[in-house]
């Protein structure tokens, strides 16, 4: 028998080798989504084109089983051995189609997401003119167990609405509606506010649903009079889109997806760890809006290649200014510049010396040196000393008054008063 790993091995085909269902290995369609490369629905079309391959055989039925050590390629690439499932949320502009190639050459949401992240699947699509939350997966067999409606995750919408309606039409949608021969579970709908224009309405409204058909939310709405031209999904089962902007994605924690999908992914499958592979927000490239405008364009929503204009004045320019405009100017001493040795690089200033604070008694009597204290002052050579005549101060009246113990009297810059009347031109002979 050749062993399972030989190039020469063959499949296991439905009816070979006992029961499909209960036999060894698992159906290529599931271990092709496991592996993340399409889901169950996308595998069976890659086979029906002739695309996949075990052990270098085309595979022409997905009623296959692969084995251990099998070789499974797609497009001739080698598919790697699965990893633990890892969900991203995105905030999906529009002007993305939800598909990984689109035949009329549209932008899609995988050509707009980082380079470095594994190949992903959506759950469940936003149309082109839709916007908000969609959860991507490694993990194909989660994806198709989030999209059934046995799970009853609830899908959560706000939806802008032109026309005119009431919250007891709205509260009839609990109890399900038929359209165009298509049947639609029960819808929560609430008003949220309107706004008046001329000829009619623009409601906000939040809309809940369990089953997420195509275009359910615009299908049912129309169905009654409004006609829906924005519609944002906010949030999907237990993932919220939070603060996330158009064309971000945020990886979701190992720890958050062991609490919220116990149960849903395999215990082969759960992550281990506390934090995601791929940290932090990504700016994603944003798509352009639908070519030619539309609805979504013609009724105030931005594209996803505009920046939104607020209505703020714009603020006037600054002026420019030379390099150093700020640096304080050198004072100039109304004395002219200072005397001395001139300032040396790195040398820090000399301290100025303080001139004494002059006295009001200085302005009127010219101090000049001096004399010692207990002597008089000495006479000008060839000067004759009147003899009995009033002796000229040498010293400011302040001190000499301070010595003598005796009060000056008269104004500012006298000296003490002489005792007695002396006649003028001085004493009597």
């Amino acid at each position: 028998m050749t062993k399972p790993h030989d190039p020469l091995y063959e499949p296991h085909l439905d009816g070979e080798d006992g029961d499909l269902e209960n036999g060894p290995g698992e159906r290529v369609a599931k271990a092709l989504a496991r592996a993340g490369v399409a889901s169950r629905r996308e595998v069976e079309r890659l086979i029906e084109a002739g695309r996949v391959a075990i052990n270098g055989k085309v595979l022409t039925t997905p009623a296959v089983k692969v084995q251990p050590g099998d070789f499974l390629t797609v497009d001739g690439q080698l598919v790697a051995e699965r990893e633990p499932t890892r969900i991203f949320r995105y905030h999906k502009p529009t002007g993305l189609m939800t598909t990984h190639n689109d035949p009329k050459g549209r932008p899609t949401v995988f050509g707009s997401l980082p380079k470095d992240l594994p190949r992903l699947i959506s759950v469940g699509r936003l149309d082109l003119n839709s916007e908000g939350l969609l959860l991507l997966t490694n993990d194909g067999e989660l994806s198709r167990a989030l999209e059934t409606p046995s799970n009853a995750w609830v899908r959560r919408y706000r939806a802008r609405a032109f026309g005119d309606t009431t919250q007891a039409k709205l509260d009839s949608l609990k109890d399900g509606i038929t359209v165009e021969g298509v049947k639609y579970g029960s819808i929560e709908a609430k008003i949220d506010k309107a706004h008046e224009k001329a000829g009619g309405k623009n409601i906000w409204l939040t809309v809940s649903l369990s089953e997420g058909k195509n275009r359910e939310v615009r299908k049912v709405l129309e169905a009654i009079g409004l006609k829906v031209n924005r519609l944002i999904r906010m949030s999907y089962g237990p993932f919220a889109l939070g603060v996330l902007e158009a064309g971000q994605i945020e990886e979701v924690g190992p720890r958050v997806i062991r609490e919220l999908l116990e149960g849903i992914v395999s215990e082969e499958n759960m992550p281990t760890g506390d934090r995601p592979k791929f940290g932090g927000i990504a700016n994603a490239a944003k798509a352009p809006g639908t070519a030619g405008g539309g609805d979504v364009q013609r009724r105030g929503a931005p594209r996803a290649d505009r920046a939104v204009k607020l209505d703020v004045p714009e603020k006037p320019e600054k002026p420019v200014y030379k390099a150093g405009w700020a640096k304080p100017k050198k004072k100039v001493s109304p004395h002219g510049p200072a005397k001395g040795p001139s300032k040396g690089p790195g040398k820090a200033p000399a301290a100025k010396a303080k001139r004494p604070a002059k006295s009001i008694e200085s302005k009127f009597i010219d101090i000049g040196k001096p004399a010692a204290r207990g002597k008089p002052a000495a006479p000008r050579p060839g000067a004759k000393p009147a003899d009995g005549a009033a002796r000229r101060v040498s010293e400011k009246p302040g001190r000499a008054a301070a010595r003598s113990g005796a009060k000056p009297s008269g104004g500012v810059g006298r000296g003490p008063a002489p005792r007695g009347n002396a006649p003028r031109g001085g004493p009597k002979r």
